[in-house]
Parts: C-alpha cells; sequence; structure tokens
C-alpha cells in the first residue's frame, strides 16, 4: 500500500469513528422503547392495525393507538419517522390506555401533508406549527423532552415547541405521567416509527 491510499484509508477511518462517537454522545443515556422485533412491550386500543417490518413499527388502518407497557415523568425520548404522502399520526405522552382517543396527556403532532394544517412537532390543540419540518418519504427524527412542566419537541433537531404549562391546569390534558401511545389516524394513513428510545430524567 503507497504512502497515498494509507493517508486516505486512514482518513476514511477517521471520518467514519468520528461520525460513530458523534452518535453515541448524542444518543447518550437513552435506551430502547421497541425492540425492532415485535410489539412487545405495547399494547394496542381497537384492533388496531400495528405491524412491525423492517425493524420499524408501520402504522396503517383504522383510528388506533399503540400504548408503552412503561411509564414515564420526565424523559427525554427520540425516534425516527416517516410518513407517506398525506398521513397523519401523533405520539402521545403522560397517557394511559383506553379503548379510544385518549383522554390524558399531550400529543406530538406527527403529519407532513395531511389536510390537517398543524404539522409535525406542534404540541396538537396546545402550541401550533404550520410549517412541515420535514418531508414524506423521509425518515426523520423526532425528539420530546420533558422536565417538569417544561417541554420541547425538535424535528431533525429543530425546535418546534418549547412549552411551559401554567399552574392549575386540570384534566388530562396536563403534565403528569404515563405511557406513550402512537396514532394510528384514519383508513389512508400509513406511518412508520423505528429506533425508539427513551431516557429517564430525575
Amino acid at each position: 500500500m503507497n504512502k497515498k491510499i494509507m493517508i486516505s484509508v486512514i482518513t476514511i477511518f477517521g471520518i467514519v469513528f468520528a461520525a460513530i462517537m458523534m452518535k453515541t454522545s448524542s444518543d447518550e443515556g437513552l435506551t430502547p422503547l421497541f425492540n425492532g422485533q415485535d410489539l412487545t412491550g405495547w399494547r394496542a386500543s381497537e384492533n388496531g392495525d400495528f405491524r412491525v417490518e423492517n425493524s420499524a413499527i408501520v402504522v396503517r388502518g383504522n383510528r388506533a393507538h399503540l400504548f408503552s407497557d412503561r411509564e414515564f415523568k420526565n424523559f427525554e425520548f427520540k425516534c425516527e419517522i416517516m410518513t407517506s404522502p398525506g398521513s397523519n399520526s401523533g405520539l402521545y405522552f403522560h397517557t394511559q390506555y383506553e379503548e379510544s382517543w385518549p383522554s390524558r396527556g399531550y400529543e406530538v403532532q406527527v403529519n407532513t401533508s395531511h389536510g390537517d394544517p398543524v404539522k409535525n412537532g406542534s404540541l396538537w390543540g396546545v402550541v401550533r406549527s404550520f410549517d412541515p419540518m420535514a418531508n414524506d418519504n423521509e425518515w426523520f427524527t423526532l425528539e420530546v423532552t420533558v422536565d417538569g412542566k417544561h417541554v420541547v419537541t425538535k424535528v431533525n433537531g429543530k425546535v418546534v415547541v418549547d412549552y411551559n404549562e401554567l399552574e392549575g391546569v386540570t384534566g388530562g390534558r396536563r403534565i403528569d405521567k404515563g405511557s406513550f401511545a402512537i396514532q394510528a389516524h384514519d383508513p389512508k394513513s400509513v406511518v412508520r416509527y423505528r429506533n425508539i428510545m427513551v431516557k429517564e430524567l430525575d
């Protein structure tokens, strides 16, 4: 191997190593909430059609929700999502299993091109963004952090919501503790979720 080739190989290895270290650092402390093989640790409502294909949860069919068995209060959540054109979905947190629309918790909108004007990363019904931060048919990263009354959502690393819940909020739509739930919105929507990770905060 001549000197130029050796330098090129070393450079490539250096770039790859740096990329791996950056990913490891950014995901430090996050643990899988979905095993990438089956729906162990999750429970579907309303006979929902949730399936695992190519290490992703594929959401399709009639309205339903897929609830995590584990509950969280303060956390960092991260996953990758791909929407098909015209599709809608949502990610609930601080909710609990119900055979209907969840009456507890907040919903983070997952919608790039569906007719609903509220787009991905929004805190549905609370803080709305009308500008989609991702494209259909492409994987994008959704991050949600809850620390006390403070909620931050990010799409592809860009902050969409930075919200502090007011004191005295009552009813189900409030910061509390509970499960995550992935929403199947309607029969025309197909949405994929993968690399679902979470880290509990003190």
